[in-house]
């Protein structure tokens, strides 16, 4: 990780475990009143965000900040971009600033990975395209372990639209390398079958009742519409055969947590009775962003 954390799929088990261990030292702190670490003193982190995010730019900000770092925010609007200017231009005259670490989101996916060869300075990658989002498979793999002992053996269903989403990506490649049983479903546009290829152990199905099935995590995907060019799926329709609700989470082991990345698109791919439910780990996943974050910004930048 010398060139910084771009993507789950280059990374092995033991890595990935040893950054969900340190994240689990982290998460007490959030329960304090003196929340700021010194471990990261004198250093600099920027979050060159080109693509809209509350979450994952709030939580890298936060976790830079814990551990006493300082962390400056730039959007793609307030940057030399919206004039014209490269990227690889924008980026280099920000390293020549002499930051420790550029956080970034892309809407290319490959553009953390086109920096990381380019520059110096180590690249964290908080979202490319449709290609990875790790920080996201790393936080949803701690939230998994606060409430399970192991990945291994369980059996996962990513429900919504996968074509598009970095998020599925990354857990795929995440939880195939622990072994476990991933279903993915959602309208068959999105979810095509070449999608099994990306790691062993996935499977698909377009029955949300077949994914749900003694299913142990439910993973739920928004429907991104913005990034899709054919016709939309109608809220009704795609709640009535791929929203969670009640009745299909009856379908699951008992003890099933269900999780969302976010944004939710409430009525849509979930119900509210089922995002506020006492089975949804949802916040857990936002609480868990900051330790996971502080975690990979302590093992970049040291």
């Amino acid at each position: 990780m010398n060139k910084g954390l771009l993507d789950i799929e280059a990374l092995g088990r033991p890595e990935i475990e040893a950054l969900l261990d340190r994240a689990r030292d982290f998460q007490p702190l959030q329960q304090r009143k003196e929340k700021r670490l010194d471990l990261l003193g004198g250093r600099l982190v920027v979050n060159l965000f080109f693509e809209a995010s509350t979450r994952t730019r709030i939580s890298f900000e936060i976790a830079a900040k814990r551990l006493g770092a300082d962390a400056i925010s730039i959007s793609s609007q307030g940057s030399s971009v919206s004039k014209g200017e490269t990227l690889l231009d924008t980026v280099s005259t920000l390293s020549a600033m002499r930051p420790d670490a550029i956080v970034m989101r892309h809407a290319a996916s490959g553009a953390p990975h086109f920096l990381a060869r380019h520059l110096p300075i180590p690249i964290i990658n908080a979202g490319d395209g449709q290609h990875e989002h790790p920080t996201q498979a790393l936080l949803d793999a701690r939230t998994i372990l606060d409430n399970r002992s192991s990945l291994e053996g369980l059996r996962v269903a990513i429900i919504g639209d996968i074509l598009h989403s970095r998020v599925a990506r990354s857990n795929i490649h995440l939880l195939a390398k622990f072994g476990v049983d991933i279903v993915l479903c959602g309208p068959a546009p999105l979810v095509p079958q070449e999608l099994t290829g990306l790691a062993p152990g996935v499977s698909i199905t377009y029955d949300i009742r077949e994914a749900l099935r003694e299913t142990d995590i439910i993973m739920m995907l928004r429907v991104q519409l913005e990034r899709q060019n054919e016709t939309n799926f109608p809220a009704g329709e795609y709640s009535r055969f791929y929203g969670l609700r009640a009745e299909n989470l009856a379908l699951a082991k008992p003890d099933a947590i269900v999780m969302h990345p976010g944004p939710m698109n409430r009525g849509r791919e979930i119900s509210t009775e089922v995002a506020d439910s006492s089975r949804s780990v949802i916040l857990s996943q936002v609480e868990n962003g900051i330790a996971v974050r502080m975690a990979v910004l302590e093992k970049v930048l040291q």
